[in-house]
């Protein structure tokens, strides 16, 4: 089988890099991919949010299924119109995926289900918003309700800097339109937890746990980010809370989905924090997450290419997917200056180093090809990915690789997995 992959990051190359192993493919395309996936296919200079160049490439080129990447395309009704078309399309349609793109509807599909998450209110006034926030005399989180790249959160312990948040989210526009509407919610404490599942509108298959690190700091400081690392398992996550997430989570909102005219296909994120009264959701992604997919299927067995194909067919009751026993971690390298102003094109040397470590990946994400040349092309750059026999094992591969890669304002956090290995001592 053809198979067109959309997108261009770190969660596509390592997409990439495991449909590659599937015995079912035939060709890979990537669009428009990066110098990591053109190791595994063929990329196609066409933007992933160009739905009708890449309709009329996968028509051409005989794709019988489509992997959809990032959000946005998502949001703007990409599966939908390859559907229409005739074309498998593996993600959630647009209607189902204001699950992520609208965090005013998530927040009601959660409380017509009774799922438990953060109290808040929905905001598209700022004056409003100010003065709830202004009444308030504990910590708040200020997030933008549409796409924003996973930075649209703003945790603050004193009010008046969540007023600071909210001001620069409605009335300067850090965010485009994502931030014509804010939602402003208590603070939850507890340790965060990512939980994938693969859904096909009736089943729900879940895939090992993990845990991603927004924050730029080191112990967890300093502006989010879309994630400078993570690791899978996640062994805060236990077989038995993993059994009251699908139970109370996840059963719920497929079944609200459903309830709502919006059945769910696709990968469906839950990103939970577990707290002293149990796991509540801080949000819901509509696709593999980045980084947590590089550690994720690193550990992945079982053929990725017959599970996607199972939730398009509504067969994911028949699949059974194998995982490695060993925890991966991966570590993210970004430009300096990221989470905000950074410069691109800047040389990276030692990835060839880095490959030379037994059980190690290195995921390109914001890198490009630039005569013969692997340069830096956006803020995260890339996801080095190590297995090991333990958590710390292979938190000391992955750094390994790390220390063989340069280019010039190379920054990463060193603390990545540590909360696992205080958990296992």
């Amino acid at each position: 089988m053809n198979v067109l992959l959309i997108g261009s990051g770190g969660r596509e190359h390592a997409i990439a890099w495991k449909l590659a192993q599937s015995k079912a493919l035939t060709k890979l395309y990537i669009a428009p991919g990066n110098p990591g996936t053109a190791q595994h296919g063929q990329n196609i200079p066409i933007g992933s949010d160009d739905s009708s160049k890449l309709l009329e490439f996968a028509r051409q080129n005989n794709v019988g299924l489509v992997v959809v990447g990032p959000e946005d395309p998502l949001a703007a009704g990409i599966v939908d119109k390859f559907e229409s078309a005739g074309i498998k399309a593996f993600g959630p349609s647009a209607k189902a995926a204001q699950l992520e793109a609208d965090k005013a509807f998530a927040k009601q599909l959660m409380r017509s289900s009774s799922v438990s998450t953060a109290e808040g209110r929905t905001f598209d006034r700022f004056e409003d918003a100010k003065a709830y926030i202004a009444s308030r005399d504990e910590p708040v989180v200020i997030k933008a309700a549409g796409l924003a790249k996973g930075k649209g959160v703003f945790v603050c312990d004193d009010p008046s800097d969540g007023i600071l948040a909210a001001e620069k989210v409605m009335c300067d526009k850090i965010f485009g339109s994502a931030g014509d509407r804010i939602i402003v919610e208590d603070k939850l404490l507890g340790e965060e937890a990512s939980i994938l599942a693969f859904v096909d509108g009736r089943n729900i298959y879940l895939m090992e746990s993990s845990q991603d690190h927004k924050p730029i700091g080191d112990g967890d400081t300093g502006a989010n980010t879309g994630g400078m690392g993570a690791y899978s398992p996640a062994p805060i996550v236990t077989d038995d809370l993993m059994n009251q997430i699908t139970r109370e989570i996840l059963v719920p909102v497929v079944d609200g989905m459903n309830r709502s005219g919006a059945p769910y296909r696709g990968v469906l994120y839950a990103g939970l924090m577990i707290t002293a009264g149990g796991p509540r959701v801080l949000e819901f992604n509509v696709r593999f997450g980045d980084p947590e997919t590089q550690p994720i299927l690193m550990r992945l067995k079982s053929d990725l290419l017959e599970a996607l194909l199972a939730v398009c067919d509504g067969t994911l009751d028949q699949v059974k997917l194998e995982w490695d026993p060993r925890p991966a971690v991966c570590v993210v390298m970004a430009s300096g200056g990221y989470p905000d102003d950074y410069q691109k094109g800047k040389k990276i040397t030692g990835l060839e180093e880095a490959r030379q470590f037994e059980d190690v990946v290195v995921f390109h994400a914001g890198t490009k090809d630039q005569n013969g040349e692997i340069v830096t092309n956006g803020g995260r750059v890339l996801g080095v990915t190590a297995l090991g026999r333990t958590i710390a094992d292979a938190k000391t591969r992955a750094y390994q690789a790390v220390d063989k890669i340069k280019f010039e304002g190379a920054y990463c956090r060193r603390d990545i997995a540590d909360k696992a290995i205080k958990t296992n001592k």
